[in-house]
């Protein structure tokens, strides 16, 4: 698959790098949740989104809503516990996150859950990643995003201040501690010109 992207100043490389993550900043969101940002991690990610886009497996999905079935609108991509990831650099990105938050995460990530918002009308609805261990314990989940910039929002679970995160091209976001059992998070519809995005989610074993 193709897709036309503008590049970006920060995206341009000749070939992907990845930065320190010492240079991440937390935030704390209360009730335990935080999420820490890296902005600008990855070097290169004009570069590697059109790898991605040419070169990984997307399909469509349909799921139920309510009392009909609707087209989800974004294209997916799944990678499980020991399959090999479509890009060299991904593997390196879990890697060096697993080194960088083994400690206090207790465990590598696992898996990459690839997600293709081609253009301002695909979005993800509210919601947290309880499939699995996500739903009773703490854990995490990063996300490097490339290709356009779109926000992420952020609101605790029950209503409540809403955060609104814009993530460019190469930037890291880790959503951590109680985050996906106490907030949830959405890539909100715009109706404003966005080029395509894909966010690269990873995280450990059990958690979806």
């Amino acid at each position: 698959m193709t897709a036309g992207l503008q590049g970006s100043l920060f995206g341009q490389a000749e070939e992907c790098s990845l930065g320190s993550l010492t240079a991440t900043r937390r935030t704390e969101l209360g009730d335990g949740a935080w999420i820490d940002l890296r902005p600008g991690w990855l070097t290169g990610a004009d570069l590697l989104f059109e790898r991605l886009a040419a070169d990984v497996p997307w399909h469509a999905e349909r799921r139920r809503m309510y009392d009909r079935v609707v087209d989800v609108p974004r294209l997916l991509c799944f990678y499980g516990e020991g399959e090999r990831l479509p890009d060299p650099v991904l593997e390196e990105a879990r890697e060096a996150l697993s080194r960088h938050y083994g400690d206090e995460l207790g465990e590598p990530f696992r898996t990459a859950g690839l997600c293709f918002y081609r253009d301002g009308r695909d979005s993800v609805a509210w919601h947290g990643d309880t499939i699995g261990r996500g739903s009773s314990e703490d854990t995490m989940v990063a996300i490097v995003s490339v290709g356009a910039q779109r926000s992420m929002l952020l609101r605790p679970r029950g209503g409540g201040a809403t955060v609104r995160q814009l993530l460019g091209p190469g930037d890291l976001i880790v959503m951590g501690g109680s985050c996906q059992r106490t907030w949830e998070h959405a890539i909100p519809k715009t109706s404003r010109p966005a080029g395509p995005r894909i966010s690269i989610q990873f995280r450990p074993r059990g958690v979806r």
